[in-house]
């Protein structure tokens, strides 16, 4: 049912939880896992000029370190992890991504919201995907546990 598989990574630890997922469904049907991580270009943008460099370099360090991390928890899980890092707004870069890549699944995460608030209140760039990509999306709740 699933051939490609789209996992967007900011290095957090909630996309561990949220990459745990996608690699068991890979792995039920011998999918491939797509990890992408988008270098967000608004957060270098509003640094002051001298830092630039400086914010850019380290946003690309972070993507490398998560986009490892996930092809790392592939290869330990018998899944094939295709990394790709972007540089753009991170709703857009994903939504582009899983249409040139044809993902038949998208796996994201909400964000550290807790109780009832978890699931109404996604974080803004799943929000966004989840409304916008027209693909099958499975939202990981990677809430805090409190209840």
């Amino acid at each position: 049912m699933y051939d490609r598989i789209l996992v967007p990574t900011d290095g957090s630890s909630g996309t561990d939880e949220t990459l745990d997922h996608a690699l068991h469904i890979a792995a039920d049907n011998d999918a491939t896992v797509h990890a992408l991580y988008v270098v967000d270009r608004r957060l270098f943008l509003a640094a002051d000029e001298d830092t630039q460099d400086d914010v850019i370099a380290t946003l690309e360090q972070e993507g490398e370190a998560a986009l490892d991390a996930a092809e790392t928890a592939g290869a330990n899980a018998g899944v094939e992890v295709v990394g790709e890092r972007r540089e753009g707004i991170p709703h857009t870069e994903i939504m582009s991504y899983a249409e040139e890549m044809a993902a038949d699944l998208l796996v994201m995460g909400t964000h550290g919201r807790t109780g009832r608030d978890r699931l109404a209140s996604l974080g803004s760039v799943t929000e966004r995907v989840v409304e916008n990509v027209g693909r099958p999306t499975l939202v990981v709740d990677i809430g805090d546990g409190e209840d």
